[in-house]
């Protein structure tokens, strides 16, 4: 008894401990500095970390390039020159309503080069929720921690005379106002990449919790003694005595309205909150949000990868609208230069994100998604198009009119409630229509008549575009077919998503660039990157018939032509011919240096080709090339990503292949088969049901499919139905190392494919 006593006793400590032991928060797998060793010449992501909420209208981000340069930050930077208000989806877009806080001590220099600081990767935390990072040459700790509209700054000082905060409101035309009684600064910035933005001001407002004791406005370099300034670039400077470890806090807000609209999502997002009570509530809102995804097993790599990439995901299109005095939302628009009504989002191109991004958020955040769609509605009354890279407004960057698949796809996938007629009436004016800055269809006239766009016409990327314009076809019948409209409305739209085979060249079976005579272009080079084609070559291209992999399986010759032809991308060097862009653009030298063959997965255009293989009967090889291509091609390091992360797409394929499916054609409703990567994943469904991924025998060496059951039942198809999934389901994989070459090989188990549409 005596002895039981003792073993009991020296127990107690580990029982206490496996009883309080305290869960990992998801958000703590997460490494915003995935993707951060990024250059001009080769992308690991060409992200930047977002400080931020999810979909928050404004993200913070230490600022290591210049005023201006999209690089906003890398990682390989060893100086910090301010934090900054952000809003930029890509470096190459750039940003739009940014300015920048920084910290100094010492000698007085507000100029970027003379206030910045030297900071090591050692001395800075970073998460979603939460910044901090020590500033060497100021001696002074950074921390941030935002709201959706708002942030808190915690500022630590060390004995000084000479502390000092500059506000840079950047110099573009801007303004600055220091009020030293109410301890605040106001102003606004005017700067943006991508315009025109008619009336454009990002107003901002900031309060500080000591006493300003000394203020000075700044024209360019130029101290001024005067409390206001309207300047090309302005800034203000104010400073106080400090102690040692002093803390001095910020509290920030901006609005796209007007100085009392910023107060105003000040004091609804913070309150009298903390700094401490905001950080948790932002946690929080991060952990609430990826909840929604849970994953089990796996290496403690693939989850941070995993929760990278979704936080990735979670951040475009944010949002642009704001909540007024009387409760309804607002928002500047970038198309009238006025303040509207209801909602508004920016900062997303259609022509990445139409493939993964938002299906996911169809499928796992609904809510926002309709949100979206509803923004859509107020870009098509006010500004007369729907965009196809908003930045905010319209920008002319990329081809297609994408805009089709979004639309199509958040309503086939059961959003409702909101003004889906015009919406509609949008696409039926975009795909008949050019418009300004990409909008429309850029060849309208010889797609609806040739039914393609010719090489010889001064077109660029004519091929890209007739594929895409074929795609976006199919997405307006099959929306207009939902709705109910005549079938002589919609019949049009079904015989022009046919098109891509006008470019199908059946002596080389690939696609290829046709001139107006309905001669091919010549002379031909499939590894010719841009030219007819965008961003890719013919070797990418080819495979962009999202809605009919049936139809290029015919025109290849069968599924055995089709299969040998997906094989070859692989098989291939990784040759290529620049001569179009007069130099080797990053995407070429991520394929290059990828030892993938001839596949670019660092670039959208043939991202969704490796699930092809479930349409002609060989599901175990997309089944090991996407586990290949995760395994490869991923992880949460500042290298972490093959190419430009691009809006969240290039993660939602990672999240998706994860999950063991993907949306290859989204506005057919169904997700085509690959293989789960955890052992267990639960999507939590908004509707309040689960759709339960077990695969216990998944491992590295076990990577195919054996079996899959659904509901208990055996499941040999190459796709599961959107609609069926949003029930709930519990899919049971059977991993093995070997690939079980009898499962889905009949045509009845392929995915949709217009062609056999009855």
């Amino acid at each position: 008894m005596k002895k039981l006593f003792l073993l009991l006793i020296s127990l107690t400590p580990f029982l206490a401990f496996s009883q309080t032991k305290k869960a990992v928060d998801l958000v703590d797998y997460v490494n915003p500095l995935m993707g951060t060793d990024s250059k001009y010449e080769l992308s690991n992501g060409n992200t930047y970390p977002a400080i931020a909420l999810p979909w928050g209208m404004n993200f913070w981000t230490p600022q290591t390039g210049k005023m201006g340069d999209g690089w906003q930050y890398t990682y390989s930077a060893y100086k910090i020159n301010g934090f900054k208000q952000t809003h930029q989806p890509s470096p190459w877009m750039n940003d739009y309503g940014q300015f920048a806080i920084m910290p100094i001590t010492g000698h007085l220099k507000v100029t970027q080069n003379g206030r910045q600081s030297w900071f090591s990767h050692k001395a800075e935390i970073v998460k979603p929720y939460y910044y901090s990072v020590y500033l060497a040459d100021h001696d002074v700790t950074t921390e941030i921690t935002p709201t959706e509209r708002s942030a808190q700054f915690r500022f630590t000082f060390p004995k000084s005379d000479s502390s000092f905060i500059v506000i840079d409101a950047f110099n573009k035309g801007s303004y600055v106002k220091i009020i030293p009684s109410e301890r605040k600064i106001v102003g606004y910035s005017t700067k943006f990449a991508r315009g025109p933005l008619p009336n454009f001001k990002n107003y901002f407002v900031i309060y500080v919790d000591k006493p300003i004791t000394y203020y000075r406005t700044v024209s360019d370099s130029t101290l001024t003694d005067s409390l206001e300034l309207h300047d090309k670039h302005a800034s203000a400077v104010i400073g106080f005595k400090t102690s040692t470890g002093e803390k001095v806090h910020l509290r920030v807000a901006s609005s796209f309205v007007s100085i009392e609209q910023a107060e105003l999502n000040l004091k609804r997002e913070q309150g009298s909150d903390s700094f401490d009570a905001t950080e948790k509530k932002a946690k929080d809102v991060w952990n609430k949000t990826l909840n929604h995804v849970v994953v089990e097993g796996g290496t403690i790599d693939q989850k941070r990868t995993f929760y990278s990439c979704l936080y990735r995901m979670l951040f475009f299109p944010n949002k642009l609208y704001e909540i007024d005095a009387q409760g309804n939302r607002i928002h500047y628009s970038p198309y009238t230069g006025k303040t509207e009504p209801g909602y508004m989002f920016a900062g997303t191109g259609f022509w990445d994100t139409f493939r993964a991004l938002y299906p996911f958020l169809n499928l796992v955040y609904p809510a926002i998604c309709k949100e979206m769609q509803e923004g859509l509605v107020n870009d098509y009354k006010e500004g007369g198009w729907l965009p196809e890279w908003s930045s905010p407004g319209y920008s002319d960057v990329m081809v297609g009119n994408n805009s089709a698949s979004v639309v199509s796809e958040a309503y086939l996938k059961g959003a409702r409630r909101y003004d889906i007629e015009t919406l509609y009436k949008a696409l039926i004016h975009g795909a008949n229509n050019e418009g300004p800055r990409a909008t429309g269809r850029k060849g309208v006239e010889y797609y609806n008549t040739l039914g393609y766009v010719p090489y010889d016409v001064k077109i660029n990327e004519n091929a890209a575009r007739t594929l895409e314009y074929a795609y976006d076809d199919f997405a307006i019948y099959k929306l207009g077919k939902e709705l109910g409209k005549p079938e002589s409305e919609i019949a049009i739209y079904k015989k022009r998503s046919m098109n891509y085979k006008n470019l199908f060249d059946p002596r080389i079976g690939l696609m290829r660039g046709k001139n107006k005579d309905g001669s091919w272009e010549t002379p031909f080079n499939p590894f010719k990157w841009g030219d007819a084609f965008t961003e890719g070559n013919s070797w990418h291209y080819t495979w962009g018939v999202f809605h009919d992999i049936q139809g290029l399986v015919n025109l290849m010759g069968g599924k055995k032509q089709f299969i040998a032809k997906l094989d070859s991308v692989f098989i291939l060097p990784p040759i290529y011919d620049d001569s179009y862009y007069g130099e080797v653009i990053h995407e070429i030298r991520e394929m290059q240096i990828a030892d993938m063959g001839q596949y670019a997965h660092g670039n959208q255009p043939i991202q969704h080709m490796i699930y092809l293989y479930d349409y002609a009967g060989e599901p175990w090889k997309a089944q090991y090339w996407a586990r290949e291509t995760m395994n490869r091609m991923y992880k949460a390091t500042p290298d972490g990503y093959c190419g430009d992360e691009d809006n969240g797409q290039t993660s939602a394929w990672y999240v998706f292949s994860a999950m063991g499916f993907y949306p290859v054609c989204p506005a057919a409703g169904q997700y085509v088969l690959g293989a789960p990567l955890f052992n267990k994943l639960t999507l939590n469904l908004e509707n309040g049901k689960q759709v339960i991924i077990n695969a216990p025998q998944n491992s590295a060496a076990n990577k195919y499919v054996n079996n899959l059951t659904y509901n208990g039942k055996p499941y040999d198809l190459n796709y599961f139905d959107h609609k069926t999934l949003m029930q709930g389901a519990v899919l049971n994989f059977d991993m093995t190392a070997t690939p079980n070459k009898q499962r889905g090989i009949k045509e009845s188990d392929f995915p949709y494919s217009l062609s056999n549409e009855k």
